[in-house]
C-alpha cells in the first residue's frame, strides 16, 4: 500500500515538472488544517464579527442621534473648585508654572524643594515626599496642577493638620485664598458662597478681564500713535 502511494507521488511530480507547476505542487503538499485549528478559527471569526457588528451599531447610532461618542473628562478647575475666583485660580497656576521647572506640567519632588525653600520654609527629604502624598491622587510621586489646587483648596477648608507642610506652603504663598487658620476659613467660604452665586461671580470676573485687555490694547495703540508720531518728526 505504501509503496503504491510513493508511485502515485513520483508519478505526480514528473507530471508537475513537465508542465512546469512546481510552485503549484507546493501549494497541493501543504497538508490541510486539522479539524481543531478549523474550530479555533471559526471562534475568532465569530468574536471578531460580534465586535465588528457592535461597533458598527453604535456607529450607526451615533450618526442617528441615539448615542453620544465618548469624550475623555477634561479638567476644568474653575467648575471644580469654585470656591475660589477666577483671579485666585489664575495666580495658583502662574505659581504652578513658576517652580514647574521641567516643563512637563508636573512638580517632582526636586521642584517642590525648591519652592518650600523660596518661600523660606525649607523642608526634609521626608517632608516632602509626605507633602505629596497627602494629595497625590494618582500614586505617581508629583503634583499635577489639580493636585496642586488641592493643597489650597484643603488648607482652606480646614482639612490640614497645623504642622502640615502644604498648609505652610499655602500660608506662605502669595495667594490670597483668605486662608484663616485651620479653623474660621470653612466658615469663611461657607458664607462666601451663600453671599454670592457662582454663576454671577463667574461672569463679573470674565467681565472685568475683557475690560482690562481692553483698556491695555488702548494703551498699546496710543502708545504706537505716539511713536509714529516721534518717528516722523524726525525722518522730516
Amino acid at each position: 500500500m505504501a509503496s503504491e502511494e510513493l508511485a502515485q507521488k513520483l508519478q505526480r511530480r514528473l507530471l508537475l515538472e513537465e508542465s512546469g507547476a512546481e510552485g503549484d505542487e507546493r501549494e497541493a503538499e501543504v497538508p490541510a488544517p486539522s479539524e481543531e485549528g478549523e474550530e479555533e478559527r471559526s471562534c475568532l471569526t465569530a468574536s471578531a464579527g460580534a465586535e465588528l457588528s457592535a461597533k458598527l451599531a453604535r456607529r450607526h447610532d451615533i450618526n442617528e442621534g441615539a448615542a453620544q461618542p465618548r469624550r475623555a473628562a477634561v479638567f476644568n478647575p474653575y467648575t471644580e473648585f469654585k470656591e475660589f475666583s477666577r483671579r485666585q485660580i489664575k495666580d495658583m497656576e502662574r505659581m504652578f508654572r513658576l517652580y514647574d521647572s521641567g516643563r512637563d506640567g508636573y512638580i517632582d519632588l526636586m521642584e517642590l524643594k525648591l519652592m518650600m525653600e523660596k518661600l523660606g520654609a525649607p523642608q526634609t527629604h521626608l517632608g516632602l515626599k509626605n507633602m505629596i502624598k497627602e494629595v497625590d491622587e494618582d500614586f505617581d510621586g508629583k503634583l499635577s496642577f489639580r493636585e496642586f489646587l488641592l493643597i489650597f483648596h484643603k488648607a482652606a477648608a480646614g482639612e490640614l493638620e497645623e504642622d502640615s507642610g502644604l498648609l505652610t506652603l499655602a500660608k506662605l504663598s502669595e495667594i490670597d485664598v483668605s486662608i484663616e487658620g485651620v479653623k474660621g476659613a470653612k466658615n469663611f467660604f461657607e458664607a462666601k458662597v451663600q453671599a454670592l452665586s457662582s454663576a454671577s461671580k463667574f461672569e463679573a470676573e470674565i467681565r472685568a478681564e475683557q475690560d482690562e485687555r481692553k483698556r491695555e490694547e488702548e494703551e498699546r495703540k496710543h502708545r504706537r500713535a505716539a511713536f509714529r508720531e516721534l518717528k516722523s518728526a524726525f525722518t522730516q
